[in-house]
């Protein structure tokens, strides 16, 4: 029997491949909702539907010098979990007990979210440090999973 890519490896490329259609100009992320090895919601991060995205008209947190990981609040996008969240809530997915794919840890904000989502497992790749996040989803009993693997080349995917 031919050797096959583990379903983590599978769900965490796909994960990377939503990154890129990120919007924001300082890192790509992506996330993916799967549940019994099905994806249920994508979301990556970037400006709401309909408004100018920051590779457009410039990231404001840069220009005010503001460094990763402070201030969420300013920034003209949405981080990659929220838009997963939103995404299923429009089409009526319900993403309770599913597995969330990230290719960075979530922020304490996501964290909150994905928590009462009843998301009971994070599989993510890059470590993100926000020790809260960590604590919170200690105490909610969500299991968090690094992944170390070397994600597929994009070498074919256009950029515009």
């Amino acid at each position: 029997m031919p050797n096959r890519l583990p379903w983590t490896d599978y769900f965490m490329n796909i994960t990377y491949m939503v990154s890129e259609r990120s919007t924001c100009s300082r890192r790509k992320v992506g996330a993916i909702a799967v549940k019994d090895r099905r994806i249920l919601a994508t979301g990556y991060n970037g400006a709401p539907a309909g408004v100018p995205h920051c590779l457009e008209v410039g990231c404001l947190r840069q220009q005010l010098g503001i460094p990763s990981g402070q201030r969420h609040e300013i920034c003209r996008g949405l981080h990659a979990e929220q838009n997963v969240i939103i995404q299923a809530a429009v089409h009526g997915v319900s993403i309770a007990g599913a597995d969330i794919y990230c290719t960075t840890l979530p922020c304490v904000q996501c964290a909150k979210m994905l928590i009462n989502c009843g998301v009971r497992h994070i599989f993510y790749h890059q470590h993100y440090p926000d020790e809260l996040a960590l604590r919170m989803f200690d105490e909610a009993g969500v299991t968090l999973e690094q992944l170390h693997f070397v994600p597929m080349p994009l070498t074919d995917v256009p950029h515009v």
